[in-house]
């Protein structure tokens, strides 16, 4: 019979097999190839290099690597990029640029990278191709405002929208329709080019218009949806004055709307997504079933509350027969309350230790596959039957913790934060469960 510290060990491991199976350079080498002086996409010619030029841009946590990949299967052709990353997620580049910026906040530093990517993109001709590399993360460190708005009006609606419990399909139509390069148009301004994006997916289902706010992708949302988003959370009265009178006037049909499906400009682009969540889960599911575990994957589309989440997960573990293993990916939400320090995989993991407390060999583990969760440098924890009676010894009380959202201290104070660094990746979180009868 495996014991508490297998689980805990294999409860590791397979979460490094989902990173690994879900690597955006990897993914971007997968996707991209090269025969001679054509250029491949999912090994179908589309492009002849000695025809024009490439340029290389984009933005995400992921982008280094993928910059890395496009320049590897590129090799001795000639070509430019920036690409927009956060901070501390460097790599060796040679031809491309790399630019670091804020992220979840937007600053300056992003929006002067993302000028470098404009100015890259004027004056293209329908020779040339723009390969534009995205990932999680895109839709704050790619930004350039409507005019009036300012990056502290927006560093105030995404702090609203955060704390609201926003989804992120709502927070991107907010801020798709304040952008002059979101929502398609990115692709707008590379006319008349041909662009390819390789796309790594951080949304639940991928849909390509929200992924990093869907630069290169047709925009499915309008200026009344985002006044509906608005009032769904009381938002009115707390956002800048300048962002809510845009949105206004777009919604009387006085801007012009992002463009959509049928804009003729998207018959020029190919958007692709070479990595999700469901290839982290089945990596993983591979791993667990190697190590022994009866495995199911209960969905790669699990979203809503982030501590009723765990406890759902929880009491899926009590019910459960023997050796093993839940899986589960998606994209939870916290609604702030307190004022501590966490994150959404961090606090699932904690409201789960509670409906665990002495129960045998069951061990929980949910993290972010970017490394990062909230505003921590931990990519989320893990807790077993014993975390309560630990935290206990500790002088730690898990009511008070989850009341302040201060998960962070609360495992810091065990070890049993799960800390990454930068993954190269962002596809989701994964949810892990194993148990031991």
């Amino acid at each position: 019979m495996k014991t508490l510290t297998d689980l805990r060990t294999d409860a590791l491991e397979i979460f490094h097999a989902a990173l690994r199976a879900a690597d955006s350079h990897d993914a971007v080498k997968r996707a991209l190839g090269r025969d001679g002086d054509t250029l491949l996409l999912n090994e179908q010619p589309i492009f002849d290099l000695t025809r024009g030029r490439v340029i290389v841009v984009g933005a995400g946590k992921a982008g280094a690597p993928m910059a890395q990949a496009v320049e590897e299967i590129l090799g001795d052709t000639p070509l430019t990029g920036a690409v927009t990353v956060k901070y501390q997620h460097l790599a060796p580049t040679r031809h491309i640029r790399l630019h670091e910026a804020g992220h979840p906040l937007p600053d300056a530093n992003g929006a002067r990278a993302t000028q470098a990517i404009v100015e890259l993109l004027r004056g293209l001709h329908e020779s040339d191709l723009v390969i534009c590399v995205l990932s999680g993360g895109g839709s704050a460190l790619l930004e350039w405002l409507v005019e009036g708005v300012t990056l502290d009006d927006l560093r105030a609606l995404t702090q609203e929208l955060l704390r609201c419990g926003a989804t992120i399909y709502e927070i991107n139509t907010l801020r798709k329709h304040i952008s002059r390069v979101k929502g398609g148009q990115l692709a707008r301004l590379a006319q008349p080019a041909r662009i390819v994006a390789l796309i790594l997916s951080d949304v639940l289902g991928s849909p390509l218009d929200v992924i990093a706010s869907g630069p290169t992708a047709p925009d499915s949302s309008t200026f009344a949806d985002c006044l509906r988003i608005l009032k769904k959370y009381s938002l009115r009265q707390k956002i800048p004055a300048p962002i809510l009178a845009h949105l206004e006037r777009g919604a009387r049909g006085e801007l012009p709307d992002t463009p959509q499906a049928d804009d003729p400009l998207f018959t020029r682009v190919t958007n692709v997504i070479i990595a999700d969540n469901q290839i982290a889960c089945d990596a993983a599911a591979t791993q667990a079933r190697a190590r022994g575990y009866t495995v199911e994957i209960l969905s790669t589309r699990i979203e809503g509350e982030a501590r009723m989440i765990g406890m759902e997960l929880a009491h899926h573990a009590l019910q459960a027969p023997g050796d093993y293993c839940l899986l589960a990916g998606g994209e939870p939400t916290v609604v702030l309350k307190g004022h501590g320090k966490g994150g959404r995989a961090q606090e699932l993991v904690l409201s789960a230790a509670r409906e665990i407390a002495g129960e045998q060999n069951i061990v929980v583990l949910s993290a972010g596959t970017d490394g990062t969760d909230g505003p921590t440098d931990a990519a989320g924890a893990l807790a077993d039957n014993t975390t309560l009676a630990r935290a206990q010894a500790h002088g730690l009380n898990v009511n008070a913790a989850l009341e302040e959202n201060n998960a962070y201290p609360f495992f810091q104070t065990l070890n049993d934060l799960v800390i990454t660094g930068p993954t190269n990746t962002n596809v989701n979180d994964l949810m892990i469960v194993l148990t031991a009868k």
